[in-house]
């Protein structure tokens, strides 16, 4: 048993980079508007620490629309290769502009002008509609670098729960669930498979 979840997720973040082929970083975003209506989505993680679990996004999408309404967000990472997954619960609260400033300068020039392009969650008539508007973003920035779009930042998890599943013969997994005390310290139990 351990008080500290944190080096056990990166020991696991780790293990996944290392073994899935395809976006170890991928995790599942779910959210629940006022009314309660859940959605789910597949977010990359771009940075994560003792301070929560970040991943970045247009602020003014369906799913950034749901956090406004409710900030009490889950995320799931499955690693089918490691047989593992981990799941987190918390509130989410964006990120400083500072933070999502350096972030977007790291991208690809591609994906910045998508950011500007794309009216993400809106309806589409045509993919031609949403290919012009990214030629006329790249006519828009062809000759400086393209600055993070105003509705677009980052988002950080704190989380408040924390399981740990790993895979066991006969579904006899092992569950190992993490929760803090009112002073931010870190207790582990186990919960039946």
């Amino acid at each position: 048993m351990s008080s500290d979840p944190f080096p056990l997720f990166d020991a696991w973040y780790a293990e996944a980079r290392a073994s899935e082929i395809n976006d170890s970083n991928a995790m599942t975003l779910s959210t629940a508007d006022a009314a309660g209506r859940p959605s789910s989505r597949m977010v990359l993680l771009k940075g994560h620490g003792r301070d929560g679990f970040v991943f970045y996004t247009n602020r003014e999408s369906r799913k950034a629309r749901a956090i406004a309404e409710n900030p009490q967000v889950a995320l799931l990472f499955h690693w089918k290769s490691l047989r593992r997954q981990i799941r987190i619960e918390g509130a989410l609260a964006p990120v400083s502009d500072a933070e999502s400033d350096a972030y977007f300068a790291s991208r690809g020039r591609d994906s910045q002008l998508g950011a500007w392009a794309s009216e993400q969650s809106r309806p589409l008539d045509t993919r031609d509609t949403f290919e012009a508007a990214f030629t006329a973003m790249t006519e828009r920035f062809a000759s400086g670098d393209v600055p993070r779009p105003p509705h677009w930042g980052g988002y950080r998890v704190v989380p408040d729960r924390i399981e740990f599943w790993q895979d066991r013969a006969h579904r006899l997994h092992e569950r190992r669930l993490f929760t803090p005390d009112a002073d931010g310290n870190w207790s582990e139990g186990l919960l039946f498979p």
